[in-house]
């Protein structure tokens, strides 16, 4: 039986590389070069295209493909993170979970969309929407590169910055790595086409149980620190609708917690896509993408002060 001390100390621990991850990506962000995440890609790519053939694709080829990907790196952060002593293992631990968050990266690139297009230069907002969603950034009016933008900011935030504090929280940092190359995964595989559809499908159902709990825990924190009532309602009313069950609840709640309207058409390379309405009020501009980042950056200061208050009252566990 673990004694209640050491749950205190444990926690408190965590809470302490919560911290440190949290204001070393504040000082440093993302590693401009030799992201370890741009090295699983490329190994991600070349093992997909031995494994997902143009005939006979099948899930447990998606399936054998996440077990040779994810396995091995999970098992080696474990055995690391057994084997260092302390302080080593809190250093290893806040570098891991540093790396895993992008919370300053996710506020660089909404800030490279907003700049270009509150100074009325549509054709740099465009190219920069371009670099991080899928749809066609040409296409794009003011409102729809806003909007995209938008709604990057929010849903990344659940994935790249919340979702890994959680899973820190309740795994250390294999929990961490796996959830982070689950969405990665996601990212590349999750597709309803005919390349992805069975192969990616353990991975995009591995990332939708993952990311299950942080993205209600997100909403939730949007909800709090926005328009309360406007993000309960259209969190309960929207989000059903959306094709994925966690980013529906984080843009809906986001959008009503800004008091603007996302969702809607977009235009993508294979035609427009008929989307849900997210949020009520105005159509979203260059102010909006600045308040969805301070939205995120706000929320996970109140996580932090949430672990900081539970760490010092010492208010773990209640049983």
């Amino acid at each position: 039986m673990i004694e209640d001390g050491c749950v205190v100390e444990w926690f408190v621990s965590s809470v302490g590389v919560c911290l440190a991850a949290v204001m070393l990506d504040r000082w440093w962000g993302e590693p401009s070069r030799w992201h370890p995440l741009v090295g699983f890609g490329a190994v991600v790519e070349r093992l997909e295209h031995r494994l997902n053939r143009p005939q006979g694709t099948s899930v447990w080829r998606g399936a054998l493909a996440v077990t040779l990907l994810v396995g091995p790196l999970v098992s080696v952060v474990l055995v690391i993170a057994w084997l260092l002593p302390q302080p080593l293992d809190w250093l290893f631990s806040a570098l891991v979970l540093w790396l895993a968050i992008s919370l300053r990266g996710l506020a660089e690139h909404g800030m490279a969309v907003a700049r270009p297009l509150a100074a009325g230069n549509l054709a740099e907002a465009r190219e920069r929407v371009g670099w991080i969603v899928s749809r066609q950034a040409s296409a794009l009016d003011e409102a729809g590169v806003a909007a995209a933008a938008t709604e990057s900011m929010l849903e990344n935030g659940a994935d790249a910055v919340f979702a890994s504090l959680f899973w820190f929280l309740l795994a250390g940092p294999a929990g961490v790595v796996a959830h982070r190359l689950i969405n990665t995964l996601d990212a590349m595989w999750g597709y309803r086409n005919e390349r992805y559809l069975r192969f990616g499908r353990v991975a995009a159902r591995l990332d939708d149980a993952m990311n299950w709990g942080p993205a209600r825990l997100t909403a939730l924190t949007y909800a709090l620190l926005g328009h309360r009532q406007l993000a309960w309602r259209c969190w309960r009313s929207q989000a059903p609708a959306w094709d994925s069950p966690n980013a529906g609840p984080v843009m809906a709640a986001g959008a009503g917690a800004l008091g603007v309207s996302l969702g809607g058409p977009a235009p993508y390379a294979a035609g427009l896509k008929q989307r849900p309405q997210l949020g009520e009020g105005p159509a979203p501009d260059a102010v909006t993408i600045q308040q969805a980042i301070g939205l995120v950056r706000r929320g996970v200061w109140l996580w932090l002060l949430v672990l900081l208050v539970l760490a010092v009252t010492g208010g773990v566990l209640p049983w």
